[in-house]
């Protein structure tokens, strides 16, 4: 809006009050500057006015000078603007990284929450943005959490994200594996436990058949 004014000419009525001319004025250009102002002005808050959405046209309406009404809505915007960048950063400062769910979804959560904060016009440094993302690793990464803490080399966020997608791929793998080898040791526990099923044709027992095959003979 405040673009296409600034196309009309029309930005220097959302600052500036309403001339005014002295009792018993005369002078017919005096009078006229302040006739052509109004009409300017009139024309400023309608544009501004037709640009709102149709449940505040009417709650907007009644200000009758554009002044006025760009400095009320300067006022509500603003204040909620205010109120959401306090949003974010309480978001991002309650948000914690757990277990239970994949890692990197998770950091993805934590990049859109630091892409909220840097759109509100808040300004958050590569170093910052990096120690906050390591911080916030759940208990199970507590050592390379450590490693990462007090390693030398300074890292960017893209470079630990890609350390970060590494190792969890490798705790996936090893997690894998492990399951792997306890269903075999649960199968080779079972196979072994089972007892010999086999019976000759003459009894249970392969004493006991052979005294009955001796006897037959």
């Amino acid at each position: 809006m405040l673009f296409y004014l600034t196309t009309l000419n029309l930005t220097r009525f959302l600052n500036e009050d309403a001339p005014k001319l002295d009792e018993g004025e005369t002078n017919k250009e005096k009078v006229a500057a302040v006739d052509a102002w109004k009409h300017s002005d009139f024309v400023c808050r309608n544009y501004v006015l037709n640009g709102l959405d149709n449940s505040l046209h009417n709650v907007y309406n009644p200000l009758k000078m554009a002044k006025e009404l760009w400095e009320s809505l300067g006022k509500k915007y603003k204040i909620e603007n205010a109120g959401l960048k306090k949003f974010f950063v309480g978001k991002f400062l309650d948000f914690k990284m757990i277990d239970s769910k994949i890692l990197l979804s998770q950091v993805q959560e934590l990049q859109v929450i630091m892409h909220d904060i840097h759109a509100e016009g808040m300004i958050i440094s590569d170093s910052f943005r990096v120690a906050a993302f390591i911080e916030k690793l759940p208990s199970s990464w507590k050592d390379f959490k450590n490693y990462l803490k007090y390693g030398r080399k300074e890292l960017s966020l893209e470079d630990l994200i890609v350390r970060l997608r590494i190792k969890e791929d490798n705790r996936l793998s090893k997690k894998k594996v492990g399951r792997h080898l306890k269903v075999s040791r649960a199968n080779i526990v079972e196979e072994g436990s089972k007892p010999n099923k086999k019976r000759n044709k003459y009894g249970e027992g392969s004493t006991q058949g052979l005294k009955k095959f001796i006897g037959k003979c």
